[in-house]
């Protein structure tokens, strides 16, 4: 099919089997001052020149060869067999597998994905995925707030979901958005989430952050017993790269985990798509959204792969309908599949690790010159990834500066909280080295001299 649509030959064929002799005459009863006005376009180019021009254009991008932004994306290395099985044609250009006999591949890719999951997040049941670690945590907190019995625009006594302070600002906007309709009381509390169970009364949620923003990591211990023992669901939001390392959220009591599955070899692209998480005990299991596929046997006792559950809208009646799924999801969830095959336990693990010590070297060096944030309840080191520092100039600034050294240095607080203007997010991952980190050090440390 050509890129223009319609020759003019047949833009005249469909003119005149609708009584026009013009476009003009055909849009003619919408008013003028509501027409898109004309454009003032130069003649076409040739294939070649469009290329030419853009690789010019391409030319003024500056990039930064050392990575240091995180704040929800992050610069992991994906190792290229991700790409290469993830863009083989039976599962790219698959849609989303309606028919079981025809859809064995990516059924079998769903359930493996589901397998490992449940293994990293300590849950019992994974779905086969969400748009994004944002929209799986409010799809999580309505699970909540259905299994409190509270419904739409309906009063009840206990409408509280308490949220962490460090709770990702665009997770807050999300929950805000997805919540509108329900009559709730969203609190924000500080510290550890036993305590503020604790002392809430009647419960639909709490929500842990596990890192959380700033990457600091909570003590949950105890926050699941003292959650229910105020009638509500505990929920954690997780970096599922973490739990490579750590306690899982599953092990800590958590009745639902979301995660953004992006670090788990999905490539940074301005925004996405990014493959939202969610596992839960198995008690949730007919209340989760998306879709659940199982393993079975047919009447010659073959393996083979069906669709357990779906509570999509295409599959049930729209009113039993929880959520949907799509097949962008479904290409996310299998890039985070392969990755998680290909790194195993231990790879994961040493990932996660390096991750872990050379944070913690950065916070150190930095350290000798800024104040560093690296502290929650006391327990210092009790971060992973991502650590705030306060800098003697505008961190907006700092960046900028940084840039032209090829250094992107962070994430200036200010974008979220104005009043943090010399606070700077930064993120290490395994992929900085120590030659990387004191060049940041030393960076940031001559806009201090």
């Amino acid at each position: 099919m050509p890129y223009i649509p319609a020759t003019s030959s047949q833009t005249g064929q469909m003119l005149s089997a609708l009584g026009r002799v013009s476009i003009d005459e055909l849009f003619s009863d919408v008013p003028e001052q509501f027409r898109f006005p004309p454009l003032d376009l130069p003649e076409g180019l040739s294939e070649y020149e469009v290329l030419k021009e853009i690789s010019t254009m391409a030319e003024k991008n500056t990039g930064a060869s050392r990575w240091f932004l995180g704040a929800g994306a992050y610069d992991h290395f994906i190792p290229a067999a991700v790409g290469a099985l993830a863009s083989r044609g039976e599962f790219l250009t698959a849609y989303t597998p309606y028919q079981p006999e025809v859809s064995q591949g990516t059924l079998q890719a769903i359930f493996e994905y589901q397998s490992m999951v449940c293994e990293l997040l300590g849950t019992e049941v994974v779905n086969a995925g969400h748009y994004d670690g944002a929209t799986a945590l409010a799809e999580a907190v309505i699970m909540a707030l259905k299994n409190a019995n509270v419904r739409p625009g309906a009063e009840s006594d206990r409408a509280l979901v308490l949220i962490p302070e460090g709770l990702h600002p665009e997770y807050r906007r999300v929950l805000d958005t997805y919540l509108v309709s329900f009559a709730i009381t969203i609190k924000p509390y500080a510290g550890n989430p036993a305590a503020a169970a604790q002392k809430a009364g009647k419960l639909a949620c709490l929500v842990a952050s596990y890192p959380d923003f700033f990457g600091v990591i909570p003590d949950l211990g105890g926050a699941a017993e003292a959650v229910h023992q105020a009638g509500g669901t505990f929920i954690v939001q997780a970096d599922p790269f973490m739990l490579g390392l750590l306690k899982s959220p599953g092990e800590a009591g958590a009745d639902i985990v979301t995660a953004e599955g992006q670090a788990l070899g999905n490539e940074l692209n301005y925004g996405g798509p990014f493959l939202g998480i969610m596992g839960a005990n198995r008690e949730y299991m007919r209340k989760i959204p998306g879709r659940i596929a199982g393993e079975a046997r047919d009447h010659e006792q073959r393996r083979g792969f069906v669709l357990t559950l779906s509570a999509r809208e295409q599959h049930i009646r729209r009113e039993k309908a929880v959520s949907n799924i799509c097949s962008n999801q479904g290409l996310s969830m299998l890039r985070s599949c392969i990755y998680l095959a290909l790194m195993g336990k231990s790879g994961l693990r040493n990932a996660a690790e390096l991750c872990w010590h050379r944070a913690h070297y950065a916070a150190d060096q930095l350290g000798k010159r800024f104040t560093v944030a690296r502290e929650a309840g006391g327990a210092k080191g009790n971060f992973f990834k991502e650590f705030t520092v306060t800098l003697s100039v505008n961190a907006e600034t700092a960046l900028k500066t940084c840039a032209q050294k090829g250094i992107a240095a962070g994430l200036p607080l200010s974008r979220y909280f104005p009043e943090r203007k010399n606070d700077l997010l930064v993120c290490v991952t395994e992929k900085n080295s120590k030659a990387d980190i004191d060049q940041l050090v030393s960076a940031l440390g001559d806009l201090d001299a």
